[in-house]
């Protein structure tokens, strides 16, 4: 009889599979196209798991905002948080006060400045930048054979992904098989459309002659594309390249406007982080650094990834 017990004892804990958990979530922004499928991935994938709950907060770009939605899911205990960071050099104060309420905390999308000084329980995911940047400047570089005049439109300078794409480019332009490309232009954009827009129109003012625009992201991308045809500019002249694979951005390839993209698996990131989240919640192993490989899209694969994101 006790035997029996204990068999059905243990099968009993053996099905007990779910893990009940609130998870408070800050995001950068929700006004942000890629930013949104990141966050609906996330929201989606919980939906899926039994118990598992998510409080998510919009930081508004606000880095003080974002610091004090981190300090109201520590005070509300929390079971985990998950930080897509408005600015990855504010990333350790962050760190230290989730570290000393003993609450897990993973990044996001975004390299925290102290990502290999994470504290115990912390972890990042996300995918490699060196990958980005490498894939949509190498793309460049073979479609204008190794030669040409280019612009670059960086993201917020405060953002280590907008830093490390850039430092991509140079990169790739001082290879021996690109070392034709001249960079003539490069500046800001903060990862906006309308920014974009409005930087493209402001060289196409002065004059600026390029043969291709490499952007850090699609919304930059997409901006550089409506200026370039409100003033004119045939599309076939000019090469442009963004990063995130968003469906605008498909849509503008599909139309022959856009020429390189990168998928950035932005529902893939959203649920590994809240697996990274929930196993960190229940004491378990997560490795630091989490990447989700980044794939170059062009127009003789788009189909594959027209659905994807």
């Amino acid at each position: 009889m006790k035997k029996l017990i204990l068999t059905l004892a243990v099968s009993a804990l053996m099905s007990t599979t779910t893990f009940a958990a609130n998870i408070g979530v800050s995001m950068a922004q929700f006004d942000d196209n890629f930013l949104t499928v990141l966050r609906n991935g996330m929201q989606d994938y919980a939906k899926t798991l039994d118990g598992v709950t998510l409080q998510v907060e919009d930081a508004q770009n606000d880095v003080a905002k974002q610091q004090s939605q981190i300090q109201n899911f520590i005070a509300s205990k929390v079971d985990a948080i998950i930080v897509n960071p408005v600015d990855t050099d504010a990333t350790a104060a962050m760190s230290k006060i989730a570290s000393a309420a003993g609450i897990p905390l993973v990044y996001v999308n975004r390299e925290p400045v102290n990502v290999n000084e994470l504290p115990a329980k912390q972890a990042f995911v996300a995918s490699n930048e060196v990958e980005s940047g490498t894939l949509e400047t190498k793309e460049v570089c073979k479609l204008l054979k190794g030669k040409g005049k280019i612009v670059v439109m960086m993201g917020e300078l405060s953002n280590q992904a907008a830093r490390q794409r850039t430092k991509d480019i140079h990169d790739v332009i001082a290879t021996d098989e690109c070392k034709g490309l001249t960079i003539v232009e490069e500046q800001t954009a903060n990862w906006s459309r309308t920014q974009g827009a409005d930087l493209m129109t402001n060289w196409l003012s002065a004059g600026l002659e390029f043969d291709a625009v490499i952007s850090n992201n699609d919304e930059m991308a997409i901006g550089a594309i409506q200026a370039l045809k409100a003033a004119g500019r045939k599309m076939e002249s000019v090469v442009v390249a963004g990063v995130d694979a968003t469906q605008d951005a498909l849509a503008a390839m599909a139309a022959g406007d856009l020429d390189v993209t990168v998928f950035q698996n932005a529902a893939g990131q959203g649920k590994g982080s809240v697996d990274a989240a929930l196993k960190l919640a229940k004491g378990e192993k997560v490795e630091t650094k989490v990447y989700i490989p980044f794939e170059l899209v062009t127009k003789d694969n788009l189909a594959k990834y027209q659905t994807k994101n």
